[in-house]
């Protein structure tokens, strides 16, 4: 992915596009590897980098979805279960199985969820991982010793599926390429354009130059999740609001908090919600929150009540209480989830997807989650080949396979293999340079190499975008990517063509951003 020629393209395309995708995350990237797999002209643009709202701050989990088939929401457990599986299939490097075990601390809770979890066996047929059983004390403390030994009865063992969300966001984002589509970040929609009433194009505004230029288009799309207002708002400024934000909190902990490749899945906190702590990436993932929010940021902070949450909750099952201190980095999400009602309990609104087709064609989609966003995207560019007046194509993303995908992935380090295929290119590059072998941060499982492929490969533009990104090492280790920020920033001025200077000022940008991951005994650091 190259974003100079990729601008170029959007400033020179001669036709209106068929389709114009705002928004860059999960539901945006995904709708455009659909329209320009069936054959369609398409152009993404996202105002800051791909999924780097919502869609990077994920729990890390491509799951059907336990506590809503607790609430009876069976039809979402089903699509999401089918779609688990599919993207099992076609994102291998990125997708794999896990196991979670719950475990029990009272006789009843044993049948209860050994039964609920043999009926999510049977909804996931054939796309089923491996079946669920119930375990003695012995074999959960196998699987788990740090769990809390103290009136521990057993568990209940069954399996869902893990994956990096902002480099499965980066594979999309090529595959739009690979299949002959646009797409580009640091572009912002400022405008609509209507002929007689009805969106004609957009009126864009390239983020690093400030300059402004049109696309035409036959139909947009508005796939921009919790900014979903702000683009109706565009196109109709009295449109009622349709997003309420919730915001979802995780902490990162070292990998003895939960050694082996067990998860744990705590099935009742002192919120009603289900709390995780996932083994990822040789640390674990602690979390969620569900915290309603009336503001809407790019880039939202943990509370203090957050983080105490989390830590009160997940001391009641480890037999190690972590601490403050103890946390390597926290990260928040916002959530779209779709109003229904007034609802104040976030965690009682929708988490099915929506798609409303304003009077003049806007088509906006929002809700939903990463798992399903397959499917969403084809239920989206169904109803926009319609407001187009386009021939009605067959979707062909059940079974296409994602950028990357390969059944043998590289095993030389840790994450590697989530390049998948691109893996022998980056060998190959570190090879013909042997500098690019070095290791970036000694807290960190990645090479000098990756900085200059996400630069050169996967329009990785700022510090950020590489090392939170790209790189997960803000989620994983927030003083080590901090500490990494200078190194970083230089070799984006190298590969950009920036002066010195600005290297120091992007330094210093992405440090001043990795404080806020941090946690201190105290408090929270701020920006």
């Amino acid at each position: 992915m190259n974003r100079d020629l990729a601008l170029d393209k959007l400033k020179n395309h001669d036709e209106p596009f068929d389709f114009v995708i705002i928004g860059g995350g999960a539901t945006g990237l995904g709708c455009a590897v659909d329209a320009a797999s069936r054959g369609h002209s398409v152009a993404l643009i996202e105002m800051a980098d791909f999924a780097q709202a919502t869609s990077s701050r994920s729990t890390k989990l491509v799951h059907g979805g336990v506590r809503y088939l607790k609430q009876g929401n069976v039809s979402l457990v089903l699509e999401a279960l089918k779609e688990r599986g599919r993207l099992c299939e076609n994102a291998p490097h990125l997708v794999s199985h896990q196991a979670f075990i719950v475990p029990i601390y009272s006789w009843w809770e044993g049948p209860f969820y050994g039964i609920g979890m043999k009926v999510y066996d049977m909804l996931a047929g054939r796309l089923g991982l491996e079946p669920s059983e119930n375990l003695s004390r012995e074999e959960t403390l196998e699987r788990i010793p740090t769990l809390e030994k103290d009136g521990l009865l057993g568990g209940v063992i069954y399996y869902d599926g893990q994956f990096d969300d902002s480099r499965l966001a980066v594979n999309l984002a090529q595959t739009i390429f690979d299949q002959g589509g646009i797409a580009i970040n640091y572009v912002k929609a400022v405008g609509l354009e209507k002929e007689a009433g009805i969106i004609s194009g957009v009126e864009c505004e390239d983020i690093e130059t400030n300059e402004h230029f049109h696309i035409r288009a036959k139909a947009v799309i508005n796939a921009t999740g919790v900014f979903t207002d702000s683009v109706r708002h565009l196109d109709d400024p009295s449109a009622q609001t349709m997003i309420a934000a919730s915001q979802g909190v995780h902490l990162v902990l070292p990998k003895e908090f939960v050694p082996g490749d067990a998860a744990v899945m705590v099935p009742h906190t002192t919120d009603g919600r289900v709390l995780f702590a996932v083994p990822w990436h040789e640390h674990v993932v602690v979390g969620t929150t569900d915290t309603p929010l009336d503001h809407i940021d790019l880039e939202p902070r943990a509370l203090e009540e957050e983080i105490d949450f989390i830590l009160a909750n997940a001391a009641q099952y480890l037999a190690r209480d972590p601490q403050r201190s103890d946390v390597l980095s926290v990260f928040a999400g916002l959530r779209p989830l779709v109003k229904s009602g007034g609802s104040g309990n976030t965690a009682a609104i929708s988490r099915d997807h929506t798609i409303v087709v304003a009077d003049s064609g806007l088509v906006t989609i929002c809700g939903g989650k990463w798992t399903t966003y397959r499917k969403m995207a084809e239920d989206c560019i169904d109803h926009a080949e319609l407001i187009a007046g386009l021939e009605q194509r067959p979707c062909v993303t059940a079974e296409l396979k994602i950028h990357g995908h390969t059944d043998a992935p590289a095993t030389d380090h840790p994450l590697m293999s989530l390049y998948g295929s691109d893996s022998v290119d980056i060998h190959a590059g570190n090879a013909a340079h042997p500098e690019h072998a070095a290791q970036l941060h000694p807290d960190l499982p990645y090479t000098v190499g990756e900085v200059h492929w996400a630069v050169k490969h996967e329009m990785a533009r700022k510090a950020e975008d590489v090392l939170a990104r790209r790189m997960r090492a803000l989620f994983l280790n927030a003083q080590a990517a901090h500490d990494s920020a200078q190194t970083v920033a230089e070799i984006l001025a190298g590969e950009l063509g920036k002066s010195v200077g600005w290297a120091e000022a992007e330094a210093q940008r992405f440090r001043k951003l990795a404080n806020g991951y941090r946690v201190t005994p105290e408090h929270p650091q701020r920006d």
